[in-house]
């Protein structure tokens, strides 16, 4: 399962995606994304396990199977680009990519579940889930427009298959370039590959696990979190990839949780929120009606968390520590660089704007050294 991705335009400059799937990444076709309700976050205490990984233990025969799909198709296709219309949102083909793949994802072995127009059988059909709750899961994604990442459990962001559900922010493609940044940064510098690091505002854990994964091996990543949520989701990321030695997953809010560390970090990364408040209800339906609020809005010019980033980097940093911080475009990048170097002269070198794989400006880094 690999992932394949469509820009969305909106009057913000936050990279948004529709769903995402079967494609090879060098071709810039990733599972498009779309997130879920603001306002709904779930309350158990265990994290939603991905559709793929659970087991088979429902059946359904192919005559009932098929009839899902008809019914499946024919809502995919009735959307036409109403949702494009109303907020380029997906377009009823790229609906009608996104069955296939929930269909790959909940029928056990897909092979025997044909195309349509296959003469009909009631041979089994093993599923990963109910009948009943494909034809829920549907209607919730056309109707609701809920994310298919949240309806599929899971988001594929670079090599990784990463659990996210509601209440957990969708990692984007343009977050990935702040892992390469970092294996940029750490490839040449032995004490920023084996020191510490942290990532704030993890969400599920997507950079910390990046970056967790490029460090050496005494090279250690905090991942926080305000979040419960995104917390449960990030450890059980972390503990599907098999790094639970080497990140640690701390909730609270910002650097709280990391007092024990101040002065002590090789790095510092974090993709916080950072739209305007009042652009949250101009985004697309899948983001602005399902994505927790709490990750996309930064404040009356959705630069609240960005400035609180810079006012603590200093103090967290270790002499030479690095740090790179996603932003929502190239106003924010200046106005992050100009803030940093006015209030806080010579306590920064190196510091450079970045651009996103559109060519955006997205990214601000650079290294903290002592005021002389």
């Amino acid at each position: 399962m690999k992932l394949s991705f469509i820009r969305a335009s909106s009057s913000s400059t936050l990279p948004i995606f529709l769903k995402w799937h079967k494609t090879p990444l060098s071709t810039n076709c990733r599972r498009p994304i779309f997130s879920s309700r603001i306002s709904s976050t779930p309350t158990s205490s265990k994290p939603q396990i991905p559709l793929f990984l659970r087991p088979p233990t429902y059946s359904a025969s192919f005559s009932e199977l098929r009839k899902w799909q008809d019914w499946a198709q024919s809502l995919a296709n009735s959307v036409g680009s109403t949702f494009v219309d109303s907020d380029n949102g997906p377009e009823a083909s790229l609906l009608c990519r996104e069955l296939k793949w929930l269909i790959e994802d909940a029928v056990e072995d897909h092979s025997l579940f044909p195309p349509m127009g296959t003469q009909n059988n009631d041979r089994p059909i093993r599923l990963r889930t109910s009948l009943e709750e494909l034809y829920l899961l549907w209607k919730q994604r056309i109707e609701e427009r809920k994310p298919f990442q949240y309806i599929v459990g899971c988001e594929h962001w670079r090599d990784l298959v990463l659990c996210v559900q509601e209440g957990v922010l969708i990692p984007r493609p343009e977050t990935e370039m702040v892992v390469d940044l970092v294996a940029g940064a750490v490839s040449e510098n032995e004490g920023l590959r084996e020191g510490l690091w942290a990532d704030l505002g993890t969400g599920s854990g997507a950079i910390a696990i990046g970056i967790g994964r490029i460090l050496g091996s005494c090279g250690r990543v905090i991942a926080t979190d305000l979040s419960p949520v995104a917390v449960m989701a990030a450890s059980f990321n972390v503990q599907r990839y098999g790094l639970q030695g080497k990140i640690e997953v701390r909730q609270g809010s910002w650097f709280e949780p990391l007092k024990d560390v101040e002065g002590k970090l090789a790095g510092l990364v974090s993709n916080p929120p950072y739209i305007p408040s009042n652009h949250i209800s101009g985004l697309q339906a899948e983001v602005g009606r399902h994505e927790p609020r709490l990750a996309l809005d930064g404040g009356v010019n959705g630069m609240d968390y960005l400035l609180h980033l810079c006012n603590k980097v200093s103090s967290m940093l270790k002499p030479g520590g690095y740090f790179a911080f996603e932003t929502n475009g190239e106003k924010q990048c200046k106005d992050l660089v100009e803030y940093l170097e006015n209030d806080y002269e010579g306590s920064f070198c190196n510091v450079n704007i970045v651009s996103d794989f559109a060519g955006i400006q997205r990214f601000v880094t650079g290294f903290y050294r002592r005021a002389i």
